[in-house]
C-alpha cells in the first residue's frame, strides 16, 4: 500500500444468520404441514382391508360428512339443502370433477347414501367413498 492511497475495503457477506433462518423456516413449514394438508373437520374413518388407490387429488371435491351429520365441502360448512348448488359453485370450470366423500365411521350408512343421491342429483357422476386400511393379514387376505 502506498502512502495517500486508500485502504481498499474487503466486504465479505455473512451467510450464517440466513443459514439459519432459513433451517428454521424449513423446521416449521415441515411441522405445520401435515395440519395445512387436511380439508374439513376431523372424522373417524371406516376400516377396511382392501381400499383402492385413493387416486389423483387434482380436480377432486372432497364432501365431509362429520359424526353429526354434518356436511362440509373442502373445510367449508355446507347446508344439506344447498349442496348440490356449493358442489357445482366448487366444481367452477373444471371438466369432469371427482366427488368424493369421507363420512365418519360412527355415521349411519343411510346418511351417506342420501348424501350420495344428492350428489348425483347434482349431476356428479362416480361418487367415490374415502377409507382407511387396515392390517390386511389380520383379515386372512
Amino acid at each position: 500500500m502506498r502512502l495517500g492511497e486508500p485502504e481498499k475495503i474487503q466486504a465479505a457477506i455473512n451467510i450464517t444468520p440466513l443459514v439459519d433462518v432459513v433451517l428454521v423456516l424449513l423446521i416449521i413449514f415441515m411441522v405445520m404441514a401435515p395440519t395445512m394438508m387436511r380439508k374439513g373437520p376431523e372424522v373417524v374413518l371406516p376400516d377396511t382391508a382392501k381400499p383402492r388407490d385413493q387416486g389423483d387429488e387434482r380436480g377432486r371435491i372432497l364432501v365431509t360428512i362429520d359424526d353429526a351429520g354434518k356436511l362440509w365441502i373442502d373445510d367449508q360448512p355446507v347446508d344439506a339443502e344447498h349442496l348440490g348448488e356449493d358442489l357445482r359453485a366448487a366444481a367452477g370450470a373444471e371438466a369432469d370433477p371427482k366427488v368424493v366423500i369421507k363420512g365418519d365411521a360412527r355415521l349411519h350408512f343411510r346418511e351417506v347414501r342420501m348424501a350420495m343421491l344428492a350428489i348425483e342429483q347434482a349431476g356428479f357422476q362416480g361418487v367415490g367413498l374415502i377409507a382407511k386400511r387396515t392390517d390386511a393379514k389380520a383379515g386372512g387376505n
